[in-house]
């Protein structure tokens, strides 16, 4: 929030330098980002009239003018702008007066000159050249009644500062000019200048008919008709200048009066054209189907979700966000409706975003303005309308007011004790019920214990904590202690079973993948395709459109970051991330670490594409395949060994894909991407992508010593005949099953032979052989040809009953 320091001051004006103020403000919690000046240094610029102005003698787009700036003899200056005329006020700088740094960094110094031909005495300035408005359209006027001669620095009061203030979603109560001189009243002890509401006198009775519909959605509405307005008056300059320091432009006086009261009392308020009003307003939520054309010229669709602001024949408003273009105020406009209402944070908060556009009014309302003084505030906004838009006609109607559903105040206790232990520092009763009674709260002292009462406006303050908070606020952060704990420190000693996730990126790294870190918000679409997921877990107020739903998988962040890559002509890519994915689990209960209903596993996936090593002299290159990446994961969970069985994914080839396995249980999948989505994403090669449980990964063997062995191991080789459809697991499962009495160690396929369509042999048409070496070996004495020979007998036996296998003649 942006404002100038003299507003702030106008409401409580401590003893403090700018500079001051603005710690004070930050140690208690409401950090001061950035002061700023109004304008740069500049000297010797002062108030001056135009008395003459005729065409120069040698320029068609230069005027000779005579200027009065109190001095008594007029100057002579020579003016370029296109609205220099007699009797009007503007800035003049006089010989010798410095400017603020132009484009070179160094002040620009004014000097008595020829232009033309024609003397100069000096410089008369537009707004852009004092470097306080981006206006250059001409000379910067200045009301009539601007005292001449005097310094333009005391009259526009711009030796002010801007302060702006980063707050945080808790301090809605801060939204305002007048909120944080409450503040700075109770961190400083300076006296609050408390506002007053006058009742302006009622000359009709008129009222407009307002049926609030939706409880949930308005807890209270006020409004008032006031009629013969002059809405072509001139906003004054000193609302003009306030406003522009609060970041906004001025617009017309209506706008600008409910503009300022905003930044004044942080109350967001609608002023309607009362004529363009179809019979009476209903407060409701919306409707499926209906659309509003606001006031920033968008034409927005709304549904039952969506508060709204209707007449009789259209919806006129979105409800705390922003008004309607069909009854906006404008030149024509003679009677108006003033409203001022409390809508429910929980109502507002996210519709904004909805249609891609914030508001003043959606920021405050979503975290809460105070029901209490809709009637005061619109008291308020009545008689600036009278100042500056009001005529002899002008007649105000009373204000109807509706209180139907406001938020119930609930007294919350402190426990010094409890306070004392938080804040870390010694504190008694007093000082605690001090502090809170500095903010303007409602103190009960019990023994030990002190209840708040909070006002209205403090949504904010609804547990203990919060109250603990307010006191440490008030103390002074920067008066906290410095102790360092007083628990004892224990290193947490990680099993030795366990391998730290550090040391599973290290694993990864050291196979060549880079890590990236992805968001856990992605696209609906990457959840539905690539992880079969039709509902996934949407996000409430998602900060992007395309970052709707949580993921439950890692595939598709790796993959928006290997199609990155590859649309920047990256011709390898090998890239990896440990994240969490959110996955829906009934069976999971609320902890300090869990969410009712929703798993939160820990995954970690990678993905290879382009060729397997970078380009080199030692040949052609070839794409990474299922095998390379196959043979990553088994270094990644070496030493224990996975199995891999084909298995079907949404994301991966029916045919190049595969459960991995540990002890039988899956843990994650490997494969290569589908066609139809290396397709979609426009790569030039599929890239192969693996994804795991995390904790299957940090798991490990701890090593056990084996004794070296000491008698000698004897290999075998056989070939056998199976059917085509016979995989290479099922083949390994019936040697390994065979009754060997312990003697089979090893089993390793080292050919596979296929016969030509043509060619006659022992292989019928339908059928392989694989060749197998096995490896035997006893620990207890050096194998005998009648044990190598039964162990054989019993694998060929095993064979032939499990896969129909036979041995190659």
């Amino acid at each position: 929030m942006q404002f100038p320091e003299s507003w702030l001051r106008e409401f409580c004006n401590p003893s403090l330098t700018t500079q001051q103020l603005a710690d004070t403000l930050t140690m208690a919690g409401l950090e001061v980002e950035e002061l700023e000046p109004v304008a740069p240094p500049f000297t010797k610029i002062v108030v001056g009239e135009i008395k003459e102005a005729v065409q120069h003698p040698n320029a068609d787009r230069l005027r000779v003018c005579q200027v009065d700036v109190g001095q008594g003899a007029l100057l002579n200056i020579v003016c370029g702008a296109p609205n220099a005329r007699v009797g009007i006020r503007v800035p003049c700088a006089l010989v010798g007066a410095e400017l603020p740094p132009g484009e070179d960094g160094k002040p620009f110094v004014i000097k008595v000159g020829k232009l033309r031909g024609v003397e100069s005495q000096g410089m008369l300035c537009s707004a852009k050249e004092l470097q306080i408005a981006d206006d250059h359209g001409g000379l910067l006027e200045l009301p009539a009644d601007a005292p001449l001669g005097q310094d333009i620095r005391q009259y526009l009061n711009l030796d002010d500062t801007l302060m702006t203030l980063k707050l945080t979603p808790n301090l809605a109560h801060c939204l305002s000019v007048y909120g944080i001189a409450r503040e700075v009243s109770a961190l400083t002890g300076a006296p609050l200048k408390a506002p007053t509401f006058p009742t302006v006198p009622t000359q009709v009775s008129d009222k407009l008919a307002v049926n609030v519909q939706a409880p949930d959605l308005c807890g209270r509405f006020s409004g008032r008709v006031v009629k013969g307005v002059n809405t072509k008056a001139q906003t004054p300059q000193w609302m003009v200048d306030r406003l522009a320091r609060c970041g906004q432009r001025s617009v017309s006086p209506l706008v600008d009066i409910s503009n300022y009261v905003m930044f004044e009392f942080g109350r967001p308020s609608h002023i309607f054209d009362l004529d363009k009003i179809h019979g009476g307003l209903q407060v409701r939520w919306g409707q499926a189907g209906e659309s509003l054309k606001l006031l920033n010229g968008n034409t927005v669709t709304v549904d039952e979700k969506v508060g709204v602001i209707a007449d009789d024949s259209q919806v006129e408003s979105l409800a705390g966000i922003m008004g309607g273009d069909a009854t906006a105020v404008s030149d024509d406009t003679q009677n108006i409706y003033i409203e001022a209402a409390f809508w429910w944070p929980t109502a507002i908060a996210g519709r904004s975003r909805r249609y891609n556009f914030s508001t003043d009014a959606g920021h405050r309302f979503e975290r809460g303005v105070d029901p209490q003084l809709t009637v005061e505030h619109i008291e308020r906004i009545t008689q600036l309308v009278l100042d500056i838009c009001g005529t002899p006609e002008t007649k105000v109607g009373p204000i109807d007011d509706q209180t139907l559903n406001i938020p119930a105040i609930q007294p919350v206790t402190l426990r010094v004790a409890r306070a004392v232990k938080v804040i870390g520092m010694p504190l008694t009763q007093k000082q605690c019920a001090d502090a809170l009674r500095g903010l303007g709260l409602q103190v009960t002292e019990g023994e030990g214990t002190v209840t708040v009462t909070p006002p209205s406006f403090r949504f904010d303050l609804q547990i203990e904590e919060d109250l603990i908070e307010e006191v440490a606020r008030m103390v002074g952060y920067n008066n906290l202690p410095t102790n360092p704990p007083l628990a004892p420190i224990t290193a947490k000693v990680r099993p030795e079973t366990e391998r730290s996730p550090s040391a599973v990126r290290r694993a990864i790294a050291a196979l060549g993948y880079q890590e990236t870190i992805n968001y856990s918000f992605v696209e609906e679409s990457w959840e539905r395709d690539l992880a079969g997921n039709a509902q996934p877990i949407r996000l409430l107020n998602p900060i992007a459109s395309q970052m709707s739903v949580m993921r439950s998988s890692l595939i598709g962040s790796l993959l928006q970051v290997v199609k990155f890559n590859a649309d920047r002509k990256a011709d390898r890519v090998r890239v990896f991330e440990l994240g969490r994915v959110f996955l829906r689990n009934a069976a999971v209960q609320s902890t300090d670490t869990t969410v009712e209903g929703f798993d939160q596993p820990m995954r970690v996936a990678g993905m290879a594409w382009g060729p397997v090593e970078p380009l080199s002299w030692q040949g052609k290159a070839r794409n990474v395949d299922f095998y390379d990446v196959k043979a990553d994961v088994e270094k990644l969970l070496a030493p224990r060994k996975a199995t891999f069985a084909a298995a079907e994914h949404p994301a991966l080839h029916p045919g190049r894909s595969a459960q991995v396995l540990l002890d039988g249980v899956v843990i994650g999948h490997v494969g290569e991407l589908h066609p139809r989505w290396r397709q979609a994403w426009e790569l030039s090669s599929a890239p192969v992508v693996f994804e795991l449980s995390l904790d299957a990964v940090t798991a490990r063997v701890v090593p056990v010593a084996q004794a070296v062995a000491k008698h000698q191991s004897v290999e075998r080789d056989l070939a056998v005949i199976v059917n085509e459809q016979v995989t290479h697991g099922q083949l390994m499962a019936a040697i390994h099953a065979a009754p060997t009495q312990g003697l089979l160690r090893d089993a390793v396929l080292f050919d596979i032979y296929r016969p030509k369509a043509e060619s006659v042999g022992p292989l019928a048409a339908g059928e392989k052989s694989l060749a197998v070496r096995l490896t035997l070996h006893s620990d207890e004495a050096t194998l005998t040809d009648e044990q190598i020979d039964a162990a054989m007998t019993a694998v060929i036996d095993q064979l032939a009953r499990q896969v129909s296998g036979r041995l190659r003649a």
